[in-house]
Parts: C-alpha cells; structure tokens; sequence
C-alpha cells in the first residue's frame, strides 16, 4: 500500500505515450479507518493519440467529460476522514471506469445530447485498448487498495465520490446531496439520517440516479459482490465546483461520515 505523502501514479501502456499520465492515482493517508474512497470520474483528459475525440475543446470541461469537482471533494476528504483515495486520470469519454465494458455508455457515442464523434461506430480492438490501457489498471489500483487495507480489516468499506447536474433532460434537481445504494444499509442509511440533520438541506434517498441501476460497477464490482459496506456519494456540482465549495462539503461528509466509519462492527462482510 502506498505510504509516501505525495499520490503515486501507476502505469500505463499501449494507448499512451511513456510521457503521459498513468490511467490512475492513489492518494495516500495515515489509515485512521480501514476504508478507501474512489472517484471514477475525477478527470478530463485525454490520451494524446485520441485528440478531443472531435469534440469542441470547450466541451472537455463540461459535465459529459468529468465530474465536476469531485476531484477536489476527494482529495479534501482523504484529509478530513484519513483514509486513501484511487481517483481515475482520463475522461468518461475515453471509457467509463464505472461501466460494465459490455454496455453501450462505456464508450459514449452521445452524452447528454452531445455526439462524440471520436466513439461512433468504435471498433473491438481499439475498445480493447482503451480497457486494458485505463480501465483495468484503475480497477487493480482499486482491488490492490483494498487488498492492503485487509491487514486493518476483514471488510473494508469502499465510498464512491461522484457530481451531478442541477438540470438533465431539461428537468432540475431539487437535491444538494444524493446517497446511492442498493442492498446493504449499513452505510448509508445511518448516513441519510445525518445528513438529514443538517438544516436546509435537501437530501437524495438514491435520487438523482439510483444504487440499484446496473450503471454503478465500481461499487457492483470492488464492494457489492465481496460483502464490503459501501455507498455512492452525488454532490450537486454547483455546489463543489470551486476550492471553497469541496472543503464546505468535505467538512460536512466528514461529520456525517466519521462516526460511521468510527464503529468496528461495521468493518465484516454482509451476506444480506
């Protein structure tokens, strides 16, 4: 497991140049909890060799290319609760980490009404090479994280960082805050009702997307199938979109959050 004070990058071949970035970070932390913290859609770029994939530049900053912020949330988090972090270096666009690879949205030809010229009509070899190139290497990145957090813990608990919209499909999201999950309550049911506590704050029981949508297959794969306590966190991106709005949020995830991952009990495998 990664101990150094700076993220470690791992590698990454095939799609891109030795130059490049790896296809993930770690963000290391003294392990106060055995748990670990993903963010799937933490970034923008793009591998050199693919361009924009014809795709005005301006849009590689919008929602269809990233996460909007929960990079940021990540990373104040990883302070805040001490726990690491494995955030993904390349864009949704290239191939979404939190698809399963046999859906069609893992290689979008159309985001949110955007066609993404470089995706249509994406032949097996190079969606091949995306996979093994980003995909896979963030997953191991992932499994090893978790690996290495079994020396803490028989159950580590993974926490999915994840930014929505205030509009889609021309409809607002009343939410600030959404809490995905599907069958095991232990995470986030006793997170719902902190958050709940905060005032005025408008708090998404899986709305705007819901836990138990096949489109989650970080949480499905790493937490879901093993019997590890989980949850997906959605932060508005409006809200977390600058420096001072990650930390706002970040200290109120953490308060919520700590004592959850404080309880011992919490940290063994669910069977449901």
């Amino acid at each position: 497991m990664t101990t150094a004070s700076q993220p470690s990058l791992g590698n990454g071949a095939g799609l891109l140049a030795p130059h490049e970035p790896a296809p993930f970070e770690v963000v290391p932390a003294a392990i106060r909890h055995p748990a670990l913290l993903v963010c799937d859609h933490a970034a923008a770029r793009m591998p050199a060799g693919l361009g924009t994939l014809g795709l005005p530049p301006a849009k590689l900053a919008d929602h269809i290319a990233l996460d909007i912020g929960a990079a940021a949330l990540t990373e104040q988090l990883v302070q805040r609760l001490q726990i690491p972090a494995v955030r993904a270096t390349y864009s949704r666009l290239v191939i979404d980490c939190n698809r399963r690879l046999d859906d069609p949205t893992a290689f979008p030809e159309v985001s949110d009404g955007v066609e993404v010229p470089g995706n249509v009509r994406l032949g097996h070899p190079e969606r091949q090479q995306r996979a093994e190139t980003i995909y896979w290497p963030y997953h191991h990145a992932i499994r090893d994280q978790l690996a290495g957090l079994e020396a803490h813990a028989p159950a580590p608990a993974l926490i999915a960082i994840h930014s929505f919209t205030p509009h889609m499909n021309g409809l607002s999201r009343p939410w600030q805050i959404g809490i995905l999950w599907d069958k095991d309550p232990r995470v986030p049911v006793s997170l719902l009702e902190g958050l709940r506590q905060v005032p005025g704050l408008e708090v998404g029981d899986n709305e705007p997307y819901s836990g138990k949508h096949p489109a989650d297959f970080t949480v499905d794969h790493h937490a879901e199938a093993e019997g590890l306590p989980h949850v997906s966190i959605e932060v508005r991106q409006d809200l977390i979109c600058t420096d001072e709005g990650a930390e706002h949020w970040a200290n109120i995830l953490a308060e919520a959050l700590l004592p959850i991952l404080g309880d011992p009990s919490l940290y063994v495998h669910w069977s449901g």
